[in-house]
């Protein structure tokens, strides 16, 4: 790991614009204190009432002092998740979107396809560090994972897959210790405007 913060990537990695306290305390002071989140299940074969992997999220994120806005189920169809996705982001409620499912390569798999043209910024590191950890419990297998995330309308969206161990290893392990930071960095500024920054990212992502 002594590499991993090579050719000046230590600074950036703790650079969040926020001065020499953004770690005092172990708290940054634009960290949000609860977060309201909407959950989104893409399954076409699935429903709310056989969903494990969302009740897991229902759980983990309430037992850490946190808030379910709203839980839909979506069809594995492209325009069904983008417009969830979209809609929910825009939420006032909402501090941030979940969805899990259709992050495969299966051809109905279409979850990051369907959000990436949304996203007004991407995270990269959460996909990265995702299947980081994932290998070590699947292996090579994690090569077929796409999990994704970044920002939509001024609110983190994650998309994880959908099988439950998945779910749990990007719930406890990467969304639950970061969300509060991720989502007061992603609301400054923008508590007051209804149309965000991120209004603009139906068309941000053009790589």
């Amino acid at each position: 790991m002594s590499d991993a913060h090579d050719h000046g990537e230590e600074d950036d990695a703790h650079d969040h614009g926020e001065g020499d306290d953004a770690h005092d305390h172990g708290h940054h002071h634009h960290d949000a204190d609860t977060v309201s989140i909407a959950l989104v299940t893409v399954s076409s074969s699935r429903s709310l009432d056989d969903d494990p992997s969302g009740e897991y999220l229902v759980s983990a994120f309430e037992e850490a002092g946190h808030e379910i806005a709203v839980r839909e189920l979506v069809p594995d169809e492209y325009d069904s998740v983008q417009g969830a996705v979209d809609r929910l982001a825009r939420r006032k409620d909402t501090d941030a979107v979940v969805t899990t499912g259709g992050t495969g390569v299966t051809p109905d798999d279409v979850t990051p396809e369907a959000v990436k043209g949304l996203f007004a910024k991407t995270l990269p590191g959460f996909g990265e560090l995702f299947r980081r950890l994932s290998y070590e419990e699947v292996g090579t297998r994690t090569i077929g994972s796409r999990a994704i995330a970044g920002v939509v309308s001024a609110t983190p969206v994650f998309c994880l897959p959908g099988s439950e161990n998945a779910v749990r290893l990007g719930a406890d392990e990467v969304i639950l210790p970061e969300i509060e930071h991720l989502v007061g960095l992603a609301g400054r500024g923008v508590e007051e405007d209804g149309d965000t920054e991120g209004d603009d990212g139906e068309t941000a992502d053009t790589e």
